[in-house]
């Protein structure tokens, strides 16, 4: 009796180091693991001391709010989509892919979005392209923009005074505009488009060309009759000169 119970404890004690050294092998074997499929809802790629690099998630597990990555916040006010961020060596986001699409009371919403930021600021490069349905009218745009951004944004600093800005809106809409024109003078919030190649609400497709305060300049483009047009504006949007000229 006692040779079998130390038979069936030695047994045991082998049977369980085979199996924690078949677990551990299976975690620390090199090369390449190869799956036909795999159901995610979120991957995080990181560098070998755990910095974020990259995430790709579903929209449940889309960071915003709360959600820190690198220890620094998120945006708090970017609404949750399915996609991907882009971080940098610094653990900084520096852009990303975002998509999304879905019917509504009034027809459709969808679009997508692919984004490079100035370091740590808001995009100065964007694919972007929407497509809206509100009833009988349907609204799609595309293009690939060009923006300038302050140059002193800081994204922890423009949440910050995104926020207080926010709030004192509530109270005082004028104070608010005041307070943001001071932060856009300090180079702290603002910026402007640049450029735009692709196709516009109002169905000109072309090159748009913009000055530092985000007013048309010069627009080369075909309108939705298909003709092709050269215009000029003034700085405050008018237009000044047109070829071909319209004819009387």
């Amino acid at each position: 009796m006692k040779r079998e119970l130390i038979f069936l404890r030695t047994f045991a004690v082998t049977t369980a180091i085979g199996m924690l050294f078949v677990a551990t092998s299976a975690f620390q074997k090199s090369g390449n693991q190869k799956f036909s499929e795999i159901d995610v809802e979120r991957i995080n790629i990181v560098e070998k001391d755990g910095t974020v690099k990259m995430v790709i998630t579903n929209v449940e597990r889309f960071p915003n709010g709360n959600d820190k990555i690198n220890g620094k916040p998120t945006n708090e006010q970017r609404k949750k989509r399915s996609g991907m961020l882009f971080l940098n060596e610094d653990g900084i986001e520096c852009g990303g892919f975002i998509y999304d699409g879905q019917k509504n009371s009034n027809g459709h919403s969808a679009g997508l979005s692919l984004t490079y930021d100035q370091y740590d600021g808001d995009q100065v490069m964007q694919l972007i392209a929407e497509d809206y349905r509100e009833g009988d009218k349907r609204f799609v745009t595309s293009g690939l923009m060009f923006n300038d951004r302050p140059p002193k944004e800081s994204q922890i600093k423009t949440s910050a005074i995104m926020k207080e800005l926010d709030e004192l809106g509530k109270k005082d809409p004028k104070a608010a505009d005041e307070k943001y024109k001071t932060y856009e003078a300090q180079g702290l919030v603002g910026g402007s488009p640049r450029v735009m190649l692709g196709k516009s609400r109002s169905e000109n497709n072309g090159l748009f060309l913009f000055d530092n305060k985000g007013m048309p300049k010069a627009m080369f483009y075909v309108d939705k009759e298909n003709n092709a047009k050269l215009d000029f504006f003034d700085e405050k949007g008018g237009v000044i000169a047109s070829f071909p000229e319209k004819k009387k």
